[in-house]
C-alpha cells in the first residue's frame, strides 16, 4: 500500500477493459451453449431474462424481443436447449452475461448446429447473394411444382392456380418430401425439369413440421441443385416462422405454398384489366395524335405559304435581283476605278520610259554587238562600229573622231 509509483483505476475502469476484453474475443462473439433454462422471466418490454445453467456453473442471459418473437419453442424453467449469441458484459453489475441471437430444445440442438454451419458455408460461397436471383417470368405457360403427390401443398397450389389462371398448366413432379432419401429425389426432380425444359418455373415445397421434418429442405445437395437451376425457383416450405436453407438459395421465398401459386399465377382478372387499361391508352393516345395531326393541317390549310405558295419564292427572287444588280454595280466600280489607276500608272511609265525619251529626239548608243551603251568618250575608240538607237530605227556608224567637249556636237 506504500507503492506510490502504482496507477490507481475506477472500477469503471476496469470494467470497461474486462468488458472489450471479453467482447473483441472472437472465439466468444459467436458461441454455442447447452444448458438448463432457470430463472426465466419475460418483462413487459418483451425482453427475455433467463439463467443457463448445468451441474457446476451457470450464466445469465437475455435475449432482446425482435430476437425471441421468431422462437419456435416456449422458453420456461428446466428446458434443455442449446444457445446460439456471444458473451458480453454488463457494466453496471460487472458481471459477463450471453447476449442470445437463437435458441433451440436440445432434442434439436445438434440437427440446428448443422444447420447453422451449413448456412455460413454456402452463405461465405455466395449461394444467398442478391446477385444470383433469378426474375421470375411475368406469365409463364408451365409451372412445374416439386412436392409429395399425397400433401396439402399441391392441393392448394392447384386451388390457388384454378381460381388465378386456369390456362397456365400445372406439372407435378412428385418427391418425398421427409425422410432419408428425400433431398437426394428433391435435387433430381430439379435436375430433370432443367435438363429437359419442362417448365418455365418451379414451385418446391413441403407443409410445415419440426426441424426433422423439414431436414430434406436444408441438405446442401438441394441448396446446389436450387442454385445450379436455369429455371427461376421459388421456395415454399413450410409455414411463415420456418425457414429452411432452400429459401436462402432460392429466386425467391413464399412464406406459404399458397403465397407460392399467388407469386408464379398472376390473376387473369387483372391481366385483363391491365389489357383493358392498356388498350384505351392506347386508342386514347391514336386519337389524341390524330386531333394533333388535324389541328396541324388546319393550321397548314388557312396559312398563306398554303394559299400563296409563290409569294415567297417572289419575294426571294426580287430580293436576289436586288443583291444582284448591287453586285453589278459594285463590280463595275470597282473596273473602273482600277482602270483609272492603271491608267496613272501607265502615264508614269511612258514619262519614264527610255522610249518616250528617244521619242522627243534622243537616241541612245549602244557598242557594235549591241549589249553595251556607250556613256561616255572612253568607252569607243575611233573606227569603232556602234549602233544608234533613234526613234524609228537603228544607226550603223563608224566612229571618225573623239572630242570630250561639245563644242563639234553632231559631227561623227
Amino acid at each position: 500500500m506504500n507503492d506510490q509509483s502504482a496507477p490507481v483505476y475506477t472500477i469503471s475502469q476496469v470494467t470497461t477493459y474486462i468488458k472489450n476484453l471479453i467482447e473483441s474475443s472472437i472465439p466468444l462473439n459467436n458461441i454455442y451453449i447447452k444448458g438448463e433454462i432457470s430463472n426465466c422471466k419475460k418483462y413487459s418490454s418483451g425482453h427475455l431474462y433467463f439463467t443457463l445453467k448445468d451441474e457446476q456453473s451457470q450464466i445469465k442471459c437475455v435475449m432482446w424481443k425482435w430476437k425471441n418473437e421468431g422462437l419456435k419453442m416456449n422458453p420456461r424453467d428446466g428446458t434443455a436447449v442449446i444457445a446460439r449469441g456471444k458473451v458480453t458484459v454488463y457494466e453496471r453489475d460487472g458481471q459477463y452475461q450471453m447476449t442470445v441471437e437463437e435458441m433451440q430444445e436440445f432434442g434439436e440442438g445438434n440437427l440446428y448446429i448443422a444447420f447453422e454451419k451449413l448456412k455460413q458455408k454456402l452463405d461465405e460461397e455466395g449461394l444467398f447473394s442478391p446477385i444470383h436471383k433469378k426474375k421470375i417470368p411475368f406469365l409463364p405457360k408451365i409451372v412445374g411444382v416439386v412436392t409429395s403427390p399425397t400433401g396439402a401443398v399441391i392441393r392448394d397450389i392447384i386451388n390457388v392456380a384454378t381460381r388465378r389462371n386456369s390456362s397456365i398448366s400445372i406439372k407435378l413432379y412428385p418427391v418425398p418430401v421427409q425422410g432419408e432419401n428425400a433431398g437426394r429425389e428433391i435435387a433430381k426432380a430439379i435436375k430433370r425439369i432443367n435438363e429437359k425444359k419442362l417448365a418455365d418455373v418451379i414451385i418446391v415445397g413441403r407443409g410445415g413440421g419440426s426441424i426433422e421434418d423439414l431436414w430434406a429442405f436444408n441438405e446442401e445437395i438441394v441448396a446446389r441443385s436450387i442454385f445450379e437451376s436455369e429455371i427461376p425457383i421459388i421456395s415454399a416450405v413450410g409455414h411463415e416462422t420456418d425457414f429452411t436453407i432452400a429459401d436462402f438459395v432460392a429466386d425467391m421465398r413464399a412464406p406459404t405454398p399458397s403465397a407460392a401459386a399467388e407469386l408464379a399465377f398472376p390473376k387473369k382478372a387483372d391481366l385483363m384489366n391491365d389489357i383493358q387499361s392498356y388498350t384505351q391508352r392506347l386508342k386514347n393516345s391514336f386519337i389524341n395524335g390524330v386531333e394533333i395531326k388535324r389541328a396541324t393541317l388546319e393550321r397548314v390549310l388557312v396559312s398563306s405559304i398554303f394559299k400563296r405558295p409563290f409569294d415567297k419564292i417572289n419575294s426571294i427572287r426580287q430580293s436576289l435581283d436586288t443583291f444582284t444588280g448591287r453586285i453589278n454595280k459594285a463590280i463595275e466600280a470597282s473596273v473602273e476605278r482600277n482602270q483609272s489607276k492603271i491608267s496613272m500608272i501607265a502615264a508614269k511609265l511612258n514619262a519614264l520610259s527610255p522610249l518616250g525619251v528617244i521619242a522627243r529626239g534622243y537616241s541612245v548608243t549602244y557598242s557594235k554587238d549591241g549589249i553595251s551603251i556607250v556613256k561616255n568618250t572612253k568607252d569607243v575608240r575611233v573606227d569603232d562600229e556602234i549602233n544608234v538607237l533613234i526613234s524609228d530605227g537603228i544607226l550603223n556608224c563608224t566612229v571618225k573622231n573623239i572630242s570630250k567637249d561639245n563644242k563639234n556636237k553632231g559631227e561623227s
